[in-house]
Formats: C-alpha cells, structure tokens, sequence
C-alpha cells in the first residue's frame, strides 16, 4: 500500500524567537532594545504574523495526508522522502535553504510577509495553500524546474546549492588552489584569490549578480530555469607563482570547472550556509557543474 503524501512545513526561528534566546525573557529584550532607540512592537509583530501563517498552512493541510514541520536550523538532519510536498513558510532564502536537501520533491512557497520579502520564490499566501497541494500532487500539475548547481569531490562528498557555490579559505583569507575545466588545454593555472563562486539563474539576482556586475561582464545572466552557470575568482593575486587569466567563465550542461586544493583548507557551501559545509584539504580536488536535480517550485 503506497504512503499517503506527507506535507513538511519549513520555517525558521523569528527575530523574537532569536532575541527571547539571546536575553531570556520579553522585558529584558525590550528593555536592551529601547537603550538602541528601538522598539520591541514591530518585531513582535512580525512574530505573531509568522505564527499566524503557520497555523493556518497547518490546518490548510488535507486530513488524508500526514504532516511533520522542521526548522530551518534542523534541515541538514531531516530525512525527507520521496513522497514528500514541502511547504516553504517564510522568506525567498529559506527555499533556497532547503533545497540542497532535497531530490525533486515539490516545493511550494507560502510568504509570510508580503511586501517586506521580494517574493521571488515564496510567491503565495497562506489561503492559496490547500489548492497549491492538491496541484502539487496531481497529473501534470505545474511546477518551474530551477536550475541548481552541485560540487563533487573526489571522496565522493557532494554539496547542491540553488543560488550558489562558494569554495574559500574558512576564514575568507586567501585561498590557494589550481583551477582549469573539463576538456582545457594545457594544466590547471595555480591562483590565490579570496575564493570562486559559482551561480545559477535564481541566484542572479543575489551575490553573484554584484560580482557580474563589478567585473562588467558581456556574458549574459542566465534565467533560473536556463541550463547555464556563471562562475567568478574573487580578488585574484597576481606573483611569480600565480596567475590570472582564468577568472570568469560560464558552464553549460556536461561541462564541469575543476578545483585542486593547495592550501591546508578550503571550505565548500551553498547559499550562505557555511554551517553545513565540506572541506578539503590539500592535494583534493573538486568539480562543479550543473546538478541533475532541479527545484521543483510549483506554480
């Protein structure tokens, strides 16, 4: 007998929910708050509007189905299943958050705050969400694949990322490596930089549109559908032993840019989540590309 489907709702701690762990109670916070000419309203405010929304997806959710929540500190040890429809209650970076985790799942994206998030990827309100599961699950159902990018190391460790990659020194010094792609003529160009980042279409709107355009770029930004990556070095040091000739690119379907390690470290994460990140150390190497798995965001 097949499992009914499972609707998991994503969230993450509020401000208020941070600043009640930081400082213990409501008084004390609003009081350090108010020395800072600021008031605890409006963060209590948003707090409430959160809570709110999450009751309602809630009990929007079939009583057919099965349901379970986890927060977005929780994500690298929850074990989604294939029959899973998540449902992504917040802002635009907690999709992309909880998409390295996932393996085609259908995403559905509830905005908590109109107005105040972008609204890129979180692009419904709480009473659409009933309708949005029921065509999340049907025959045919619509749904974008976004494009993701994934980093392969030669132990096999694998990392996905929905906006970006950035490969770096832990302590976002300088990091030392040799970098080529697939198929290059010729070896790897030994560089020391800041690091490499690497994007896809929905992250052009974030970090590595600002290096686009810093660097002035003629290749055009790719769309978060469109099989196509950007990379950029950031802040490559030329000397006797390094190099720069090999500091912007991009990568279509099948092509890979490959990373050897010559520092004692360097880190690998996706979408600012430093915490949950692999690392390499020297004489490893890395490849990065486009994933054979998508975001699933239904529409």
């Amino acid at each position: 007998m097949s499992l009914a489907p499972r609707a998991v709702l994503v969230h993450r701690r509020t401000e208020y929910e941070e600043l009640l762990a930081r400082h213990g109670t409501h008084g004390q916070a609003a009081f350090l708050l108010s020395r800072r000419g600021r008031s605890i309203d409006e963060v209590v405010h948003r707090h409430e509007r959160t809570r709110q929304a999450l009751r309602e997806v809630a009990a929007a959710v079939p009583l057919t189905w099965r349901s379970s929540s986890v927060e977005r500190a929780d994500l690298d040890r929850f074990p989604f299943a294939p029959e899973d429809v998540v449902v992504v209650v917040g802002q635009d970076g907690l999709v992309a958050n909880t998409a390295k985790y996932l393996r085609g799942q259908p995403v559905v994206g509830i905005d908590t705050d109109p107005g105040r998030n972008p609204g890129v990827l979180v692009r419904h309100r709480c009473a659409d969400t009933a309708a949005l599961l029921r065509a999340a699950i049907a025959a045919g159902s619509r749904a974008e694949e976004l494009t993701m990018v994934e980093a392969v190391a030669d132990d096999t460790q694998r990392l996905l990322a929905l906006n970006e990659i950035y490969l770096g020194s832990p302590g976002h010094q300088t990091a030392r490596y040799r970098l080529g792609g697939d198929g290059d003529q010729g070896p790897e160009e030994a560089q020391a930089s800041s690091g490499v980042l690497v994007g896809t279409g929905t992250g052009a709107t974030g970090w590595l549109r600002s290096l686009w355009l810093e660097r002035g770029s003629s290749a055009g930004l790719p769309s978060p559908c469109e099989r196509r990556l950007l990379w950029f070095v950031r802040e490559a040091w030329p000397s006797p032993a390094t190099g720069t000739t090999r500091v912007a690119g991009e990568l279509g379907q099948g092509q890979g840019l490959r990373l050897t390690v010559e520092s004692d470290r360097i880190v690998v994460f996706g979408d600012g989540m430093e915490g949950d990140a692999l690392e390499l150390t020297w004489g490893q190497s890395v490849r990065l590309g486009i994933a054979g798995t998508s975001l699933r965001l239904v529409t």
